[in-house]
C-alpha cells in the first residue's frame, strides 16, 4: 500500500481538554488549520501546534501532560479518548482524503485517524488534519466508524488486512469495505444489479482477493460498496488513455464510472445508516463505451492533448450496471450523473 522517514519537521498532534487554556490565537493556532477548529464538547477536538506553541491536555481540569508517540513520530496526549463520531479510513489515499474532508463538514467536532502502510505521506495527511499513524498488528483503539479505502496492490494479504482493519472496529456505527465492481460475472455488454452473480472462487486471482476481503467485512457486520471506475479531472481511465494517444484496446468495451466525490458521498450515507452486512454497487448509471469516454474527452476542450484512438479488434465488451436498489435503500443521488455532464457537455 521499506518505509521512507521525513527529514521535515513533524508537527505535534495534542488533544486538549475543553477545561484547558487555550491557544494564543496565531497563524499556526488550530483555527487556521482544516477539520481542526475547536469545538465545545465532552470530549477535546484535536488540535496542531508548532514546536512554539503551549498547550496542555488530560481528563481531568489539571491537564498534565502525558507525551505519547505514536509511530509516525507524532506526540499524542490522552490516547485512547474516542468520541461517537471519530472516524478511522485504512489507506487514506485519494478516496480516504475526500471522505475524511465530507466527514468533518457533516461532524466538526470529530476525530478523524489514518492507517497507512509507510510514513511517506504523513505531512501530507496532517495538513489535512487526518492522524496517521502505521499499520498496528494489534489495534491500540477502537473506532465507531472504519471505512477501508487501501487497494489490494500492495500487500500481500489483502483479506488479512480487511480482518486486521475490523478489529480496530468497536461494533457501533459502521464498517465499510471498498470494493469493486469487477467482481460481478458479467463481461458481454449485459445488464448488471447489486443482486447479479459474482466470479466464482477460483477463475481469477484479482477477483478471488476481492471476494475473500468482502468475506472478512460481511463477516463481523461490515458492509460493501462495490465501486465503478473512479474518476476526477486528473485521474482515471480517460488520463491513462489521453497520456498513451493510441491504446491497444477494443473501442466498444462498456466502462461504469463514478466520480471520486460521488463515491466518497455515497460511502458516508452507507456508513451514517449504520447498516450490517449488506452489500451495495456505487456507479452513475450511464455506462459509456471506451470511444464514447473519449470522444467527449476531445469535444471538451478541457485537456491539451488529443485522444488518437483505439487499435484493439478483440476482448470482453464490459458490462451495463445500474445501482437503483441502492439508491433508493440509502437515499442518493451522485453529483455527477454522468462522465460527459462532468465534462459540461450536457
Amino acid at each position: 500500500m521499506a518505509v521512507g522517514v521525513s527529514t521535515a519537521p513533524i508537527p505535534t498532534i495534542i488533544l486538549r481538554h475543553r477545561l484547558c487554556v487555550p491557544l494564543s490565537p496565531s497563524a499556526s493556532s488550530p483555527a487556521s488549520l482544516p477539520f481542526l477548529r475547536p469545538q465545545s464538547r465532552q470530549r477535546s477536538p484535536v488540535s496542531m501546534s508548532r514546536a512554539g506553541d503551549s498547550s496542555s491536555s488530560s481528563s481531568s481540569a489539571s491537564c498534565p501532560p502525558t507525551g505519547i508517540l505514536n509511530d509516525g513520530g507524532l506526540k499524542i496526549t490522552s490516547p485512547g479518548v474516542i468520541g461517537q463520531n471519530d472516524l478511522l479510513i485504512v489507506g487514506p489515499g485519494v478516496l480516504g482524503r475526500i471522505v475524511a474532508e465530507k466527514w468533518h463538514k457533516e461532524h466538526p467536532a470529530c476525530q478523524i485517524f489514518g492507517y497507512t502502510m509507510t510514513t511517506d505521506h504523513h505531512d501530507e495527511l496532517i495538513k489535512l488534519g487526518i492522524i496517521p499513524s502505521l499499520k498496528k498488528s494489534e489495534p491500540t483503539n477502537k473506532f465507531p466508524y472504519v471505512i477501508f479505502c487501501a487497494p489490494p496492490t500492495r500487500t500481500p494479504d489483502y483479506p488479512g488486512d480487511v480482518r486486521l482493519a475490523a478489529s480496530n472496529w468497536s461494533g457501533e456505527g459502521s464498517f465499510l469495505f471498498t470494493s469493486s465492481s469487477a467482481v460481478y460475472d458479467c463481461s458481454d455488454n449485459g445488464f448488471c444489479n447489486e443482486d447479479s452473480p459474482v466470479v466464482p472462487v477460483g477463475r481469477s486471482p484479482r477477483t478471488d482477493v476481492l471476494l475473500k476481503a468482502e468475506k472478512e467485512a460481511l463477516d463481523i457486520g461490515g458492509c460493501v460498496v462495490r465501486l465503478a471506475g473512479l474518476y476526477k479531472e486528473d485521474r482515471g481511465a480517460h488520463v491513462y488513455w489521453l497520456d498513451k494517444g493510441t491504446v491497444d484496446a477494443l473501442p466498444d468495451h462498456v466502462l461504469n464510472l463514478i466520480h471520486y466525490e460521488d463515491a466518497a458521498s455515497l460511502s458516508i450515507a452507507i456508513m451514517k445508516k449504520k447498516l450490517r452486512g449488506r452489500v451495495f454497487l456505487g456507479c452513475d448509471n450511464h455506462p459509456l463505451s471506451r470511444q464514447e469516454i473519449m470522444d467527449h474527452v476531445n469535444r471538451s476542450g478541457k485537456f491539451s492533448k488529443k485522444f488518437l484512438g483505439f487499435t484493439g479488434t478483440d476482448g470482453p465488451l464490459g458490462k451495463r450496471m445500474n445501482n437503483s436498489k441502492t439508491r433508493a435503500e440509502i437515499g442518493w443521488e451522485p453529483k455527477f450523473t454522468s462522465f460527459p455532464q462532468f465534462l459540461n457537455l450536457l
